[in-house]
């Protein structure tokens, strides 16, 4: 894919640096920002009666509001001053449903930006990253505090597992893998059948990607009693990639157990860039 749209999501806590990084990627292959500017609303303490006849609620509910203005006037201010094509969008949904709002914006995007400031967001990051992930339809790029994103790297490694979400991750970023020098299709502990990657793990795959015009080397890793997450992380560091691909699902489609596994941990500890798609 092409990318031509990129989203971010901020709010009231956040500075301009994500804003910032976002722009400088869509100068980078001229795409468009938009940018969302969210304040979750805190739900009553006593329930829907209690919001009736709770003046400390409503004052909050208006603190809120305040806060969302401004942000939304400083947000503005930054993209007036941007060399980029823009535009800016706000809401003040509830906390339970801020994962649809985000979803369905990110729904016009290409992708969806969580850098290291809505990454230090608790709340917030939960929010985009379960918005993205079940309601969008699109990838996201997670840019982590002290990484160097860029949308056109040289070196790309590829969590392949031969899952769909694999798949669609590969797709989503083909544009990318096919400008890159040195693309790493990287098995943890393969399984050798029909079901799984075939009688030569990530053959298939590679040649897919070759038909593309991609530069790629299959690399079979044993996990060794490691985490397959630490082995993706440290051979990311032993090739110098600049960017790693690869699909994100989980255990249960359950809300609450949604991040299982690889996904949890490529979440959590992350030090490059990670584009996931679902």
């Amino acid at each position: 894919m092409t990318f031509r749209t990129l989203l971010t999501v901020t709010g009231p806590n956040q500075g301009e640096g994500d804003l910032k990084l976002v722009a400088d990627l869509c100068e980078q292959i001229g795409a468009h920002l938009s940018v969302l500017v969210l304040e979750l609303a805190a739900p009553p303490s006593g329930g829907e009666y209690a919001a009736v006849v709770s003046p400390a609620w409503l004052e909050e509910r208006q603190a809120e509001l305040k806060r969302l203005e401004k942000r939304i006037s400083d947000v503005a201010g930054f993209l007036s001053q941007s060399a980029v094509s823009a535009d800016l969008s706000d809401d003040y949904p509830d906390t339970g449903w801020a994962d649809d709002v985000i979803g369905r914006r990110a729904r016009y995007a290409d992708l969806t930006i969580l850098g290291p400031d809505l990454l230090a967001s608790h709340t917030l990051k939960d929010k985009v990253i379960e918005g993205m992930l079940f309601s969008s339809g699109k990838p996201m790029l997670l840019v982590p505090e002290g990484s160097r994103p860029t949308l056109k790297p040289k070196r790309i490694l590829v969590a392949w597992d031969a899952r769909l979400e694999s798949s669609r991750a590969v797709r989503e970023s083909l544009e990318m893998l096919k400008g890159a020098d040195d693309v790493r299709l990287v098995i943890v502990d393969p399984i050798e059948d029909e079901f799984h990657h075939g009688e030569e793990p990530g053959a298939d795959a590679a040649a897919y990607l070759a038909r593309h015009g991609v530069k790629l080397t299959v690399d079979r890793l044993p996990s060794s009693n490691h985490s397959v997450a630490d082995v993706l992380r440290r051979h990311a560091g032993d090739v110098g990639a600049e960017l790693m691909v690869m699909g994100a699902y989980g255990h249960s489609r359950l809300r609450e157990r949604i991040f299982g596994g690889v996904t949890k941990s490529m979440l959590e500890g992350q030090s490059l860039p990670v584009l996931m798609a679902r």
